[in-house]
C-alpha cells in the first residue's frame, strides 16, 4: 500500500510540475514546433515543384483578383528559343552558372553604391515569386535568404531558369515569356527572334513601367547591350549549366 500511494504521489508531482511549466518554454515549444513545420512544408514544395509546375503564384493570384484576368501560358525550356534564355541570365543574373543562390560580387557592388542596384540572383527571384510574396520587408528577405540554398540543391540550374521564365511579369497582367510572345510580336517563345527576346528580358524587372513595343531609348540601349552580354555568356561558358 505503501508504495502505491508512493507511486500515486509522484504521478501528481509530475503531474503538477507539468502543469507549473513557464509560459515562455511553451511558448517556445510551440513557436519551435511550428517552425519545424513551416520548414518542413517548404522542402517539401520545394521537391514537388523539382518535377511539377507550380499552378500558380501569389503575385498571379494578385494580378488574376486586380484585372479579372492575367495571360500565361506554361512551356517548358527546351520549347524555347536558347536566345530568351541567354538574354534573361545576361540581363538578369550573368553569373548565374557561377554562384550557389547568392552572387557575393554583386552584393558587394550594390552596397558600395548605397542600396540603389540589386543583387538579387534568379534563384532568390524564384523563390520570392514561387514560394513568397512581392514587396519589402526582413520577413520576406529572410525568408527568401533561408529557402534559395534549398532550391539551388534540389533543382538543377535549367530547372530555375524554367521556372523563372514560365512566372516572372512580363507586362501588365502577362507573365511568362509564351504569353509576352504572344501578347508584343504574335509567336511564341521558340520563335523569338534574338531583338525580341532581348526586348522582353530589357523590361525587367520593371515590366508595368517598360515597354516591349514601344520602347524608349534607355530601353533599346539595354536591350542592345543585353544582346552583347548574351553572346559574351554563350562565348565564355557562362551558359553552360542551362544549355545542352
Amino acid at each position: 500500500m505503501a508504495k502505491k500511494a508512493a507511486r500515486k504521489s509522484g504521478g501528481k508531482k509530475r503531474k503538477a510540475s507539468r502543469k507549473k511549466e513557464p509560459v515562455a518554454r511553451q511558448i517556445r515549444r510551440w513557436v519551435t514546433r511550428a517552425a519545424m513545420a513551416v520548414l518542413g512544408l517548404v522542402v517539401a514544395l520545394v521537391l514537388i515543384y523539382s518535377v511539377v509546375n507550380p499552378p500558380v503564384t501569389h503575385t498571379i493570384w494578385s494580378e488574376w483578383r486586380r484585372l479579372g484576368k492575367v495571360e500565361r501560358e506554361w512551356v517548358p525550356i527546351e520549347d524555347m528559343a536558347p536566345i530568351m534564355a541567354r538574354s534573361v541570365v545576361a540581363a538578369e543574373d550573368a553569373n548565374f552558372c557561377l554562384h550557389w543562390g547568392f552572387d557575393v560580387e554583386a552584393i558587394r557592388d550594390a552596397l558600395e553604391d548605397g542600396g540603389n542596384r540589386g543583387a538579387s540572383t534568379i534563384t532568390q527571384q524564384v523563390v520570392k515569386n514561387v514560394f513568397l510574396w512581392q514587396g519589402r520587408s526582413w520577413v520576406r528577405k529572410a525568408l527568401e535568404t533561408s529557402i534559395t540554398p534549398v532550391v539551388e540543391i534540389f533543382w538543377s540550374k535549367q530547372r530555375i531558369l524554367e521556372v523563372y521564365l514560365n512566372v516572372a511579369e512580363t507586362g501588365n497582367g502577362v507573365f511568362g515569356v509564351e504569353a509576352a510572345a504572344q501578347r508584343y510580336f504574335n509567336t511564341s517563345a521558340a520563335k523569338l527572334t534574338s531583338v525580341q527576346a532581348a526586348r522582353i528580358a530589357a523590361i525587367l524587372p520593371s515590366p508595368r513601367n517598360r515597354s516591349v513595343t514601344d520602347p524608349t531609348a534607355r530601353t533599346r540601349r539595354r536591350a542592345a547591350s543585353i544582346l552583347d552580354g548574351a553572346a559574351t555568356i554563350r562565348a565564355d561558358g557562362r551558359a553552360d549549366c542551362f544549355e545542352d
